[in-house]
């Protein structure tokens, strides 16, 4: 029964990690590395994420600047990130390619914000299927006669706080996420 509880706990863990990613990759108006996460580059033949190839900072609030190791993947960088719809075109200077966010519209906003309450039910429900799954397997062990009915009380009451615990930190990166693109 532990191994059920620490299986669930440990893929509704997985699910609010993922769920982060997810946001983080989303443009809020200010620059972050994160959006670079999707951009791959046919580089020699091997498909190669921007960061493996490149040094990214952040000079200011609505730059990132991406500066290759090697200067001939500099056009190949800019027609990935053209490619991937991040939604910013790309300045190539012959040694960096700068990405200028500019500001987010209102509707931009609302637009954002709707996405990111669906990305949050889709987190939600994929922790509740784990919940789902794991009562499953802890009815099956009753069905198999290896724990009682408090066991399984018990494991229910268990499995449950795990779900109530991932959901409101769901709830928590939706309400910080939201904050931050509704900033001005």
């Amino acid at each position: 029964m532990k191994e059920i509880l620490e299986k669930a706990d440990s893929k509704m863990n997985k699910t609010v990690e993922a769920l982060g990613k997810e946001l983080g990759s989303i443009r809020a108006g200010r620059a972050n590395p994160a959006v670079l996460d999707k951009v791959s580059v046919d580089y020699y033949g091997t498909m190669t994420p921007v960061n493996q190839m490149a040094a990214v900072s952040v000079p200011d609030a609505r730059t990132l600047m991406i500066q290759p190791w090697d200067a001939s993947s500099l056009k190949a960088i800019e027609k990935a990130i053209l490619a991937t719809d991040i939604g910013i075109t790309p300045n190539n200077d012959g040694k960096v390619i700068r990405l200028n966010f500019p500001p987010l519209t209102e509707e931009r906003r609302r637009d954002l914000a709707k996405e990111i309450h669906k990305y949050g039910e889709e987190g939600k429900v994929a922790v509740r299927g784990v919940r789902r799954d794991a009562i499953e397997k802890i009815k099956a062990k009753l069905k198999a006669k290896e724990i009682t009915e408090d066991d399984v009380k018990d494991g229910e009451k268990d499995v449950q706080k795990y779900t109530d615990k991932y959901c409101d930190e769901i709830d928590k990166m939706i309400a910080a996420k939201e904050k931050e693109i509704m900033e001005i």
